[in-house]
């Protein structure tokens, strides 16, 4: 099984991860929307408290808060990319497809769900693998597993 398909399977419960780590390690969750996110204007200009501990914090930190920093970071980074990746595809059914695998739907089910046939289902899978392999964020994804690998 290739990268991206493990990734696509994996992200259900990387969604989940990332809510447990973010309540654990900051107390709530942090919408999506604001990992990372550029903020303008007033807002920009406002104290605000930091989502990611200080350098002193993570001075005073243990082994694991630190491993679950670096594992929240690494689950933030691929759900993102996975969800920025429909807008790559080149067709709707292709990204109801993909939003219904996200969502950890059985081929029977989506095949259910849209009136096809399960093997239909698996040639757009097939399709939709092909189309996120070219994308330089899914590039950039596999990459980075792979240098992981190599660092266990």
């Amino acid at each position: 099984m290739d990268e991206i398909t493990q990734l696509i399977r994996d992200y259900y419960w990387m969604k989940k991860e990332i809510l447990r780590l973010e309540t654990i390690l900051f107390g709530k969750n942090i919408p999506m929307g604001s990992w990372g996110v550029a903020q303008y204007g007033i807002d920009a200009a406002m104290p605000k408290g930091s989502s990611i501990r200080s350098a002193k914090e993570l001075e005073k930190m243990d082994i694991r808060e630190i491993r679950q920093i670096e594992r929240l970071e690494a689950y933030r980074w691929n759900v993102y990319a996975l969800e920025s990746a429909a807008d790559e595809l080149d067709s709707e059914i292709l990204k109801i497809i993909y939003d219904c695998l996200l969502d950890n739907m059985t081929y029977r089910q989506i095949a259910l769900h849209l009136n096809i046939s399960k093997d239909q289902v698996q040639r757009q899978k097939a399709e939709i693998i092909r189309q996120m392999r070219q994308t330089r964020q899914m590039r950039q994804i596999t990459a980075n597993l792979h240098k992981e690998k190599t660092h266990v």
